[in-house]
């Protein structure tokens, strides 16, 4: 992280913040890495040491990410802690949490530790989220209260579902005493074995083999009821499902702890993308996740909870690999992509302007709930006293995204080439300016 600036007046800026319900126009005075005035324009009585002319912009919350592979340690050939992290402001993401399948696997104190060490050279907030058993093998329960120490934010086995009753149940009980979310990979892997995208007719017609939805809904359902027994807090990962976001309704409705994310590939993409572009010789990889692109009435369900509250935020699954790993067949090609750089061009353009949600929705899932959801305290809200970690962006700027040029070591990306609407024009960490356009 880069030493704090004394102070900075962001000023002439639109604050949203959805926390503190505050929607007006406002000026913010940053000052020793902290929120110190917020008052109408012109009203701010602090001077400072350098000022940001935010006009016709939009002030937020630093945006939180509560699901990035940063594949340190181990996998830096696809992605380091410094690049991902820069990649993540340009993106607008002044906190990221860091997923645990690296290797080794972030399953010890001293992993959690050496990831938010200096020497990564971060430029953003990196928050790890341990794994939940030894290896993330589903066998051996971590040390919980070590990797908090360390701090662990959450707890997972992400990318590897622990299918265990028993295991699942002890990891919820254990992490409940500590306040401490369990998040987790909804897939019954003994559904999905050999199955590289979504089962459907698109996989029929491709002659590859699909993931059944209930591989999805089946897990949230059973994690669930043990998170009922145990008072945990269980947050779905990547939801991609209409039956599994029906069983997250259910427990809302019953006010049991849980919640879910999803990412802006699952609200912009379906399965028929796979193979959309007729002129490739081979399916585009780019276009393999896990959980994979779901059908069309799938991506219906998800924006419609998008809109009315069932889905708590969004979180981009940022997946980084090397070229020639994601240039292979596609059964061969490994899951994911990468998504810092897009995530709030594509919630602008696909939900803001073509389905009518609001700003103040989209900043509440980027900043105000993953905040709330990850127990971030004095984040996710510019009132003041809390961290200097500021966002600000341009809803109608107009660009189009270049992969060949992302910050990410990694370019894996099926938006290159695509012309998208909400630009970020500065990232604010500590009450200083860490990406500017």
């Amino acid at each position: 992280m880069t030493q704090r600036s004394k102070s900075l007046l962001i000023r002439n800026g639109h604050l949203i913040d959805p926390a503190s319900k505050v929607d007006a126009e406002m000026d913010i005075l940053l000052r020793d890495g902290k929120v110190s005035e917020v008052a109408q324009k012109g009203k701010i009585r602090g001077t400072a040491d350098e000022k940001f002319d935010a006009r016709g912009l939009v002030v937020a919350p630093g945006f939180i990410d509560m699901h990035v592979h940063l594949r340190e340690p181990g996998q830096s050939h696809k992605e380091t802690i410094a690049t991902g992290t820069q990649a993540a402001a340009a993106g607008g993401f002044t906190s990221v949490c860091a997923m645990p399948n690296t290797s080794p696997v972030n399953d010890s104190a001293e992993i959690s530790a050496w990831m938010r060490a200096p020497e990564r050279g971060a430029v953003v907030n990196v928050f790890p989220i341990a794994a939940a058993t030894i290896g993330s093998l589903g066998e051996k329960l971590t040390d919980f209260r070590a990797l908090q120490r360390a701090g662990a934010i959450a707890l997972t086995d992400d990318g590897k579902p622990i299918l265990d009753d028993a295991i699942m149940r002890e990891v919820l009980r254990q992490a409940s005493q500590l306040g401490m979310p369990v998040i987790q990979h909804a897939e019954d892997t003994r559904l999905t074995s050999g199955a590289t995208m979504n089962a459907g007719p698109t996989a029929f017609r491709l002659g590859l083999r699909g993931m059944p939805e209930e591989a999805e809904a089946l897990i949230v359902e059973r994690d669930i009821k043990l998170a009922a027994q145990t008072k945990a807090h269980l947050h779905v990962a990547h939801i991609s499902t209409a039956g599994a976001l029906k069983a997250v309704r259910k427990a809302k409705r019953e006010h049991l702890r849980v919640s879910c994310e999803i990412t802006p590939h699952h609200f912009t993409l379906i399965d028929e993308d796979v193979a959309a572009d007729t002129s490739l010789a081979m399916y585009d990889s780019r276009f393999k996740m896990n959980p994979p692109l779901r059908s069309a009435a799938d991506r219906e369900a998800m924006l419609a909870a998008l809109s009315d509250g069932a889905i708590d935020a969004i979180a981009t699954d940022h997946a980084p690999h090397a070229a020639e790993e994601k240039n292979a067949e596609f059964d061969r090609a490994p899951f994911g992509i990468t998504g810092l750089e897009t995530a709030l061009g594509l919630a602008i353009s696909r939900l803001h302007r073509d389905k009518r949600v609001p700003l103040t929705r989209i900043v509440e899932l980027l900043s105000a709930n993953p905040a709330r959801l990850l127990n971030l305290r004095g984040r996710g809200s510019l009132a003041v006293g809390s961290h200097a970690d500021v966002t600000i962006f341009d809803p109608g700027k107009r660009w189009t995204y270049d992969a060949d040029l992302s910050l990410s070591k990694s370019k894996n990306s099926p938006f290159g080439g695509w012309t998208l609407h909400g630009r970020v024009m500065a990232t604010i960490v500590g009450g200083n300016v860490v990406h500017r356009l």
